[in-house]
């Protein structure tokens, strides 16, 4: 059965870009995101996040590159990342420690373009064999984004990587990898990413989890920076992110409830 699709849902005065996605919801909170949770801030932005007044502006990327912009002193009232992440950075006294919360889990996946037949990946040498077989395989930062640098492992322990180099096409995170996936009409074509970048992302199907042994399982958490100007505002965003009142559109986007 086909994945349910979550479209871009534009909040008032919102403006969504591709790539690293620049988002202004009529400014309010400075959010620095992985691109996994882009789904999500958006579907909010017309629900729990109106219902309360609530709007934000930011960025949506690959991890790294959002580490990169706080660090590098960009104005940030709300981080989200890996829980890892957002550890470290608060032993680094970047993050409040105590305002850390989990979003959710979040699986990879291998996508095709919807309408496209779907490859068998249900054991690693299938998956090999499939992507082997592929004219053109779309995939993330192998540096910088949390499904780039696994896929590009899962190719390598594949032992794959050097034959399927001339095919594959990375970019600054899953959601421009998964456009670009959805725009090329060429046949054979496959994608691997965050589950939740693939199903909001319009024209694109979910085949499956990576098959064991590669598959991966990360945390997204979300915490107040430690100069976070906008606290109480933040503070009322992440608890919708956390809570009970975006339990079904987590979900319905690709987040599994830590157990």
């Amino acid at each position: 059965m086909n994945p349910p699709k979550q479209s871009n849902v534009s909040g008032s005065g919102s403006n969504l870009i591709s790539g690293n996605a620049q988002v202004n919801s009529d400014a309010g909170v400075n959010v620095l995101s992985a691109g996994a949770c882009k789904g999500l801030f958006t579907a909010l932005a017309n629900t729990e996040f109106r219902k309360q007044s609530l709007s934000f502006s930011g960025s949506f990327g690959a991890v790294g590159a959002m580490q990169e912009k706080l660090l590098s002193g960009e104005a940030c009232d709300l981080l989200v990342l890996t829980l890892p992440m957002l550890e470290r950075l608060a032993v680094q006294g970047k993050v409040r420690e105590d305002s850390i919360a989990v979003i959710g889990i979040v699986g990879t996946g291998i996508a095709v373009r919807a309408g496209s037949q779907w490859p068998n990946v249900s054991t690693a040498n299938l998956l090999g064999a499939n992507l082997l077989a592929a004219q053109g395989i779309h995939f993330p930062d192998p540096a910088r984004a949390t499904a780039g640098v696994h896929f590009a492992r899962v190719l390598s322990e594949l032992g794959i990587a050097a034959k399927v180099a001339a095919v594959c096409h990375h970019y600054p995170n899953g959601a421009a990898a998964m456009a670009a996936l959805a725009a090329d009409r060429r046949p054979l074509q496959m994608g691997c990413t965050q589950i939740s970048e693939i199903l909001y992302t319009p024209g694109i199907d979910l085949v499956a989890e990576l098959p064991a042994p590669f598959r991966l399982a990360t945390s997204y958490a979300v915490a107040l920076t430690r100069d976070c100007k906008n606290v109480a505002a933040a503070a009322q965003m992440l608890a919708i992110l956390t809570g009970a009142q975006s339990a079904a559109l987590r979900a319905a986007g690709g987040f599994q409830t830590p157990k």
